[in-house]
């Protein structure tokens, strides 16, 4: 490894866009570029538009760090740009991102490698206005979001209408299609991978009952128990199916995966949900937390998955 790859790099944060996680990407981003800077890297930061290649070629940076979230940041669209343009960049490629962002080609990778996912299917969301696609209470999500954009959960008691109301607000009035899953009862789990190993297990508590954007990102809705509460034979299939998850589907860096688990069910209700490879770096986010509590700092995490880059 040259001194300059040693020691300290030009790093171009790319950050916000136009997705509908834009201001949390610019928060993971302005996070990221304080710690390369506290690191002693060159840090440049980027906030995408639609020059962003004639941006970076300026710049011309040893390592792009993605601090993108959602299209087209994580679905291997601007991965399959930054090959091109032969720039290292942290987290997955375009492959592994075309896939994870999807999250029915993601069930078709990980639940033939053994790792439990809810049945679902895609149905149109001109479908739902006729018929229900399965006994409620079930979940509907668009195919190709994160962070719990556009989430609903359809139950007996919502206000949704039977069958759901054209005029009802939903992710059905803003995307053609959506995911549909039978509503896993309990709790909710998730792990973090970085630098090939599985950290730990952490459990969200939020005030709704529902981990949804909002509880995602706003201090005081969700509470964080870290590590998990939970009995140890659970604890060690969430860090197995994580990291397995993650060697599946060839992530790289850092990746976050989420399940439910159905406690009366014990082993037999721990589902994935999906596995997130440009997972949040802000300050409520779960992998800088999960890596303190292995002993890892916010600036050595940064730092991990840069050097993974190169």
């Amino acid at each position: 490894m040259t001194a300059k790859t040693e020691k300290s790099l030009h790093v171009a944060v790319l950050m916000g866009g136009w997705s509908a996680e834009r201001e949390v990407s610019l928060s993971s981003g302005n996070g990221v570029a304080d710690a390369l800077e506290k690191n002693g890297h060159k840090v440049s930061r980027v906030d995408m538009d639609r020059n962003v290649a004639q941006i970076l070629t300026g710049l011309r940076p040893d390592v792009v760090f993605n601090a993108l979230h959602g299209v087209p940041g994580e679905d291997g669209s601007v991965q399959g740009m930054l090959d091109l343009m032969q720039i290292p960049y942290t987290h997955s490629g375009m492959v592994t991102s075309v896939i994870a962002i999807d999250k029915e080609l993601t069930k078709q990778q990980l639940v033939p490698a053994g790792i439990p996912m809810p049945k679902g299917k895609v149905v149109s969301s001109a479908s739902l206005y006729e018929a229900d696609p399965m006994p409620r209470p079930y979940v509907l999500k668009p195919v190709n979001e994160g962070s719990s954009v556009g989430v609903a959960i359809v139950t007996d008691d919502s206000n949704y209408g039977y069958p759901i109301g054209r005029d009802v607000a939903g992710p059905w009035q803003e995307f053609d299609e959506l995911l549909a899953e039978p509503f896993i009862k309990g709790r909710e789990l998730t792990t973090a991978v970085v630098g090939g190993k599985a950290l730990c297990v952490t459990e969200l508590k939020t005030a709704q009952g529902f981990y949804d954007y909002a509880a995602k990102y706003t201090e005081g809705l969700t509470v964080h128990v870290c590590p998990a509460e939970i009995p140890e034979d659970i604890e060690k299939l969430c860090l197995d199916y994580a990291l397995r998850a993650h060697q599946v589907l060839g992530c790289k860096g850092t990746s976050r995966t989420d399940f439910r688990w159905d406690d009366e069910l014990g082993a037999a209700g721990l589902f994935v949900l999906e596995t997130n490879t440009q997972p949040g770096m802000t300050p409520l986010s779960l992998v800088p937390e999960q890596a303190r509590q292995m002993g890892i700092s916010y600036e050595q995490l940064v730092e991990l998955i840069v050097r993974e880059a190169l």
